[in-house]
């Protein structure tokens, strides 16, 4: 994941108008890594509600995984630590 430095240099207001936060940069950070752009904004309210050491232990897990749905299975490690109860 880029530093908010990096994406600071990079962010373009004309075409870039869903980053203005940086847990909006992380919940693209999320969709990318899932390969999941189609529910990014899903993501960004997950990044937003749900602590970010939680988000990053079920994205180790699911980086690891040969799943076809990677997103499919990181909602469903999100569901088994708990990480719905969790919100902030």
């Amino acid at each position: 994941m880029d530093s908010i430095k990096n994406i600071l240099k990079s962010f373009n207001p004309t075409e870039d108008k869903y980053i203005s936060r940086e847990f909006q940069a992380f919940g693209v950070h999320l969709a990318e890594t899932l390969g999941d752009m189609r529910h990014k904004s899903l993501y960004i309210k997950l990044a937003r509600d749900i602590p970010r050491p939680v988000l990053e232990e079920a994205l180790r897990f699911v980086a690891d995984a040969q799943a076809k749905k990677k997103g499919a299975l990181f909602m469903w490690k999100l569901k088994e630590m708990g990480g719905f109860a969790g919100k902030r």
